[in-house]
């Protein structure tokens, strides 16, 4: 196993293509206390939804390598202890699909670049394309609605879902495999078939908002796709560049989570100190704390949607409780519980449902989402300038 890190990511974008979220190495407030929980050389994982029940890790563990004695597959051993226990968020990887983790964790990943998002009327439309890759090749443009993955109709099903589908998680498609998309733009749709490839993300993009684009004192959006190594210092930068006066617009719309380390610095770009987050392992208590000296003076609103989870809530919760943003949008995806994985006979690695984690004001999460200050669905940015402007953040 790596060195020791903390993860967080939604189910649904696991199995090979998460991005997941990630308290990476020590914290520095645990490890000066020496109050890291037992077993800090394993990863834990924050996941979404009430708890049920958890599995069991010995028992799992048990099963992987009882297979592996026989010649069989622990990794399927121990998927279906997991199954039989109930836990609705402990997941198995086997080795590939660890790998991918790991290196979706730098910002790679591999698909066909695009990013889903749900429309207003329950369908999934194209939410971002990544320059020159293979869906911006096809032509495919944000707006577009995606109607059909590999013949099967996509309509209502969760964004994750048509995510790992776009992905090809399940199947454990590789760079060079092919997808074949049914999308629609206005009245026409037409297939397209699509070459998956390596591709590398820009996690953090920076631009002016509003009528005032050109003006100094225009409000800055700074959009964070995910919490991948380096967007934490990435937003830290853009907050010390904006110009004097000038609020911002913190975007976390469809962030699907990330390094919590990330998430923590992140923080730190608006705060002076202070709480951040509160975990728990096994019912041990622990706590994030964000750095000093961070910008508390300049405007801030922050972005959500139902695309917000994990890492983005977390630290959505932090600035919300701490009374720093103002928030609008719609309600977060709602993802507080914790896994920690461990390695397996066979290699596979098995996360297991241990805790939950809570906003500063101790608000749990956990299948409930994070409430925006200003709920808004269609308009949401322009209504979020128009609140920064009303704070003196400029337009």
């Amino acid at each position: 196993m790596p060195d020791p890190e903390y993860r967080v990511g939604p189910r649904g974008l696991r199995r090979g293509a998460a991005l997941t979220l990630v308290f990476a190495g020590v914290l520095a407030t645990a490890a000066a206390t020496g109050s890291l929980p037992r077993g800090a050389d394993r990863d834990t994982e924050i996941e979404a939804h009430s708890v049920a029940a958890a599995a069991d890790r010995d028992t799992v563990a048990d099963a992987a390598a009882r297979a592996v004695a026989d010649g069989k597959s622990g990794t399927e051993a121990a998927e279906e202890a997991v199954s039989r226990s109930g836990d609705r968020w402990g997941a198995v990887y086997d080795e590939r699909e660890y790998e991918e983790f790991e290196q979706a964790l730098d910002g790679s990943y591999t698909g066909v670049g695009l990013a889903a998002r749900r429309t207003a009327d329950g369908l999934v439309a194209v939410g971002r394309v990544h320059p020159g890759g293979p869906a911006a090749r096809a032509g495919i443009r944000p707006g577009d609605l995606l109607r059909t993955v590999d013949g099967r109709g996509v309509d209502r099903r969760p964004v994750s879902d048509v995510v790992a589908l776009l992905r090809g998680d399940r199947s454990g498609a590789a760079a060079g495999s092919t997808v074949v998309l049914g999308v629609q733009r206005g009245d026409r749709t037409r297939t397209v078939t699509l070459r998956r490839a390596r591709l590398t993300t820009e996690a953090v993009s920076v631009k002016s908002a509003g009528p005032g684009r050109a003006a100094p004192s225009a409000a800055v959006v700074i959009d964070v796709d995910a919490f991948t190594k380096g967007s934490g210092e990435a937003v830290r930068k853009a907050v010390l560049k904006a110009p004097s006066g000038a609020g911002i617009l913190l975007d976390l719309r469809g962030n699907s989570g990330g390094l919590v380390t990330e998430a923590v610095t992140a923080a730190s770009a608006f705060l002076d100190g202070g709480l951040v987050a509160t975990y728990d392992v096994h019912g041990e208590q622990h706590a994030l704390y964000a750095d000093p000296g961070g910008d508390t003076g300049r405007p801030l609103v922050v972005l959500v949607d139902g695309g917000t989870m994990s890492a983005a809530e977390l630290l959505t919760g932090a600035l919300q409780d701490r009374g720093r943003a103002v928030t609008v949008g719609s309600r977060t995806f709602g993802k507080g519980s914790v896994q920690m994985p461990s390695r397996l006979a066979g290699g596979s690695v098995a996360e297991l449902t241990v805790g939950h984690y809570r906003t500063p004001a101790g608000h749990n999460v956990d299948g409930r989402g994070i409430s925006p200050d200003l709920t808004v669905g269609a308009g949401a940015q322009q209504r979020a300038e128009t609140v920064l402007s009303g704070l003196g953040g400029g337009s």
